[in-house]
């Protein structure tokens, strides 16, 4: 009769298939994850047109106003990003869209920039959580993938009782035992981090995953949840008076979208802008309703996350003649609040630079964390193929492989969609669809690759190539053009990165270190 397993041996079981199985979809989610908290910046390095000087916001305002005045005068809404401290562009568009986008503008002189079409940084940043499915699917696997990971965090604090000697224990060029060590170590030593924004992650789209209680004490009601609405800080009487002012003056050519340009002046920005940077903090642009009429309605709008509440919806509201205050930024319920600052942790779009640099960092370890893991389940397990069947040494061999292609050739695919933004032709149509071709085709070929090659020689190969693409990219960018300091900051970055890779290709494949067997003493003879 077999002994029965004990409580931590069958987490053991349950951390290293679990790991297994979902450790693929969570390497990626990661990897992107800690490319997206520079989203803003890749961004910027893949529109080199764009200028990197510094202009004041409201310099900036008022330089895409005159322009939207001289070439859409008759449009419904006016629509302004600003450039900030990570985005340093001009962007207009006319009509009702939102958050900027359509034109990119000289943010110095106001002229129209043609720059080119690009992916941006926000491809990994939709990646990390939709992995570029429809968005409830993709959002429902990544969140599977979340509570796989606590899962194994759990799991794992109760089959590694000796934190602190292997957070400390780290035996180099021995095989297993370093992959081990490694494993361990960073596991530890990001334990907070890895518990933080795993549940975070959760907590951010709650209302998908569980929707029972908005549904039953508001009848499914988000706006009335929230608190949303004229009680957040707009009076119905001047909400009322709004919408009146709006229904008389619609004119002739409105349904399409354009409408007979008035003269009526619309009020300084200077002291609007003033005033919701003092209630809201840094500004990401503005939208005008009705430029041109006397219900001219002016919504400013903050940085999204300048503080650890994430600000995603609030905004401001002026009267576009008078200036004066129609709406304030909503104030969070207790439930919205907590909501919000865990969306917030999640971001780190707070702190600045400091805090951005050490989310980057941690994402990279949890990374490595991950790869780790997945490489000691198969390296456990070379030694040894036959040993559970012949079925399950199959199953290992081809696990081998698709973790060649999940570490490897993602980072292959991520530099390489950089590379696609600076050598696809300029003027090629839906090139921000060839950019999204161009990593998920590096991406397949690179399992096709790790399925022919012998696996250690996919290893070295594909690390190599991420490598030396990693460390060229500066000199693509010397060569292709763009300027300032945001693309010094991704190229060092793409250099250090490419440094490390090239140290780990170096040390893959290297035989372990075996240790010399000890000799035994020499007898001594004793003489009478």
């Amino acid at each position: 009769m077999s002994k029965p397993q004990t409580i931590t041996q069958k987490l053991s079981w349950l951390h290293t298939w679990g790991g297994l199985i979902f450790g693929w979809l969570l390497f990626a989610i990661f990897l992107t994850g800690t490319l997206a908290v520079f989203d803003k910046e890749i961004d910027h390095w893949m529109k080199p047109e764009v200028p990197a000087h510094e202009v004041s916001q409201l310099d900036a305002a008022q330089r895409a106003l005159a322009y939207l005045q001289a070439n859409h005068a008759g449009a419904s809404a006016w629509n302004i990003g600003l450039p900030s401290e990570r985005s340093p562009g001009l962007t207009v568009s006319a009509g009702e869209q939102r958050r900027g986008g359509g034109e990119q503008l000289d943010p110095r002189t106001g002229e129209r920039l043609d720059s080119r079409e690009t992916a941006g940084g926000g491809f990994f940043f939709r990646f990390h959580f939709t992995l570029n499915l429809p968005r409830t699917l993709g959002i429902w696997l990544v969140g599977l993938a979340a509570v796989a990971m606590l899962v194994a965090l759990v799991s794992g604090i109760v089959i590694h009782k000796k934190f602190f000697k292997e957070f400390f224990t780290f035996r180099p060029a021995k095989g297993q035992r370093s992959w081990l060590d490694a494993h361990n170590a960073s596991g530890v030593l990001l334990l907070p981090f890895h518990l933080m924004i795993t549940y975070t992650g959760l907590v951010i789209f709650y209302l998908i995953y569980m929707p029972a209680a908005v549904d039953a004490l508001f009848d499914g009601n988000r706006e009335a949840a929230f608190g949303r609405g004229p009680q957040g800080g707009e009076s119905r009487e001047v909400q009322a008076r709004a919408d009146g002012g709006q229904r008389q003056g619609r004119g002739i050519g409105e349904g399409r979208g354009e409408r007979v340009a008035s003269s009526v002046v619309l009020t300084d920005l200077a002291p609007l802008l003033a005033e919701a940077e003092r209630a809201m903090g840094p500004l990401s642009g503005l939208s005008i309703r009705n430029p041109g009429r006397t219900d001219a309605r002016i919504e400013v709008r903050p940085v999204l996350g300048n503080r650890i509440e994430l600000t995603k919806g609030q905004s401001m509201q002026f009267d576009g003649v008078t200036g004066q205050v129609l709406r304030a930024p909503n104030v969070s319920r207790p439930v919205q609040l907590t909501q919000r600052v865990m969306a917030g942790l999640h971001f780190a779009q707070f702190g600045g630079y400091p805090m951005r640099w050490l989310y980057f960092v941690c994402g990279l370890v949890s990374s490595g964390m991950i790869a780790t893991g997945l490489v000691l389940f198969t390296v456990k397990r070379r030694r040894r193929p036959d040993a559970e069947g012949v079925l399950a040494a199959r199953m290992y061999a081809v696990a081998e492989r698709v973790n060649v292609a999940v570490v490897a050739g993602l980072a292959v695919a991520c530099v390489g969609m950089l590379w696609a933004n600076r050598l696809l032709p300029v003027d090629l149509a839906e090139r921000g669809g060839w950019e999204v071709r161009v990593f998920f085709g590096l991406w397949s070929l690179t399992l096709v690759h790790a399925w022919l090659r012998p696996c250690l020689a996919a290893w070295r190969e594909q690390l190599g190539l991420a490598a030396g693409l990693c460390i060229g990219l500066p000199l693509l960018g010397m060569v292709s053009g763009g300027d300032g300091s945001t693309r010094l900051l991704l190229e060092l970055t793409t250099l250090a990165i490419g440094t490390a890779l090239a140290w780990t290709c170096w040390h893959v494949g290297r035989p372990a270190e075996v240790k010399a067997p000890r000799r035994p003493a020499r007898a001594t003879v004793e003489v009478a």
